[in-house]
């Protein structure tokens, strides 16, 4: 009977659930809408059923499941709980003891999600062999896991990590945390939307971006124009990238990482975005660190990556005791 691990990638939209082995391979997964459930209590109760049809799937070997890991916004490794969460129907949510009740006695971890991202890099991914090193997430905001002396950086209470809410510029633009200037902002699927509108705005040259809607356009729209010699979609990337390579040389100034990874749908665009953004680090950067700092694509694919980092919460420590 094989092993298993629940890992589960909670997000504004959509819950995706899969049973994850000790390799880090997605043995059959299954979605959910998380919108749907303005219940909590409802949504967790599917959950639940989802894990138990997953475990009983007749094209699966038997499994035994051992452990559940969960990714989710705003969410407190120390507490279990998801706290104050803008991008979902509930604010507050004591998730590992509420799922605890259906699973008495169950090893279930929470962490934020691009926490367990930075710990399936670290488990899975191209951070195997590395002890210090920071994940950037480009979404549709800007998460990141930062890893000291081999552990993922919690803080005392739980949330620390937050790149994405550093002021990128002061009395930016509105971030949907309250305040002005976010990073994630202007370095983000959205972000980036809100640069190339701007542009649009104060140029009168052509586009073929100039014809969308914001709601419609996405960040691999933009690339695709970019990659066909696009000047508005060249200028985004090139702001984009610019912006947070001045914030990564904050970021390398404390602490100190050999290796930053950059996930997510906006880091496909690869060069586009990553190019200006060590250009600028460097630019930036206080002389002892020059030069030592690669900027890296991460080994995770978008679509499994969040699950496997739920997975990797449960995983990373019974590697550690084997």
């Amino acid at each position: 009977m094989e092993k298993v691990v629940a890992g589960i990638d909670i997000g504004g939209t959509n819950t995706r659930i899969g049973l994850v082995n000790s390799k880090g391979k997605v043995l059959v997964d299954s979605n959910i809408a998380t919108d749907k459930y303005q219940d909590v209590n409802g949504y967790i109760s599917t959950i639940y059923n989802s894990i138990e049809i997953l475990a009983k799937n007749p094209d699966l070997p038997a499994v035994e499941l051992i452990g559940i890991g969960i990714g989710a916004p705003n969410a407190n490794y120390h507490t279990g709980k998801i706290e104050k969460a803008v991008n979902l129907p509930w604010q507050d949510v004591p998730l590992a003891e509420t799922l605890g009740k259906y699973y008495p006695g169950m090893d279930i971890k929470v962490t934020n999600d691009a926490n367990a991202v930075a710990i399936a890099e670290m488990v899975y991914g191209n951070a195997k062999n590395l002890r210090d090193f920071v994940v950037i997430t480009l979404g549709t905001g800007l998460g990141s896991g930062i890893v000291s002396n081999g552990e993922l950086i919690y803080g005392h209470d739980g949330l620390a990590g937050e790149v994405g809410h550093i002021t990128a510029v002061p009395e930016g633009r509105h971030c949907n945390c309250g305040r002005c200037g976010c990073l994630e902002t202007y370095v983000s699927a959205t972000g980036i939307k809100r640069t190339v509108f701007e542009l649009l705005a104060t140029s009168t040259g052509d586009s073929q971006l100039r014809n969308a809607s914001f709601n419609s356009l996405t960040s691999k729209d933009i690339h695709e124009a970019a990659l066909n010699g696009d000047p508005v979609a060249l200028d985004a990337f090139k702001i984009t990238g610019e912006i947070l390579g001045r914030a990564l040389a904050d970021v390398v100034a404390f602490t100190s990482p050999s290796a930053i990874f950059i996930f997510g749908g906006l880091a496909e665009a690869k060069d586009m975005i990553s190019k200006p953004a060590k250009e600028n680090m460097e630019k930036y950067l206080i002389n002892c660190f020059k030069n030592k700092v690669e900027i890296l694509p991460s080994a995770l694919g978008n679509k499994d990556a969040g699950v496997i980092g739920g997975a990797s919460l449960i995983w990373k420590n019974l590697k550690n005791i084997q």
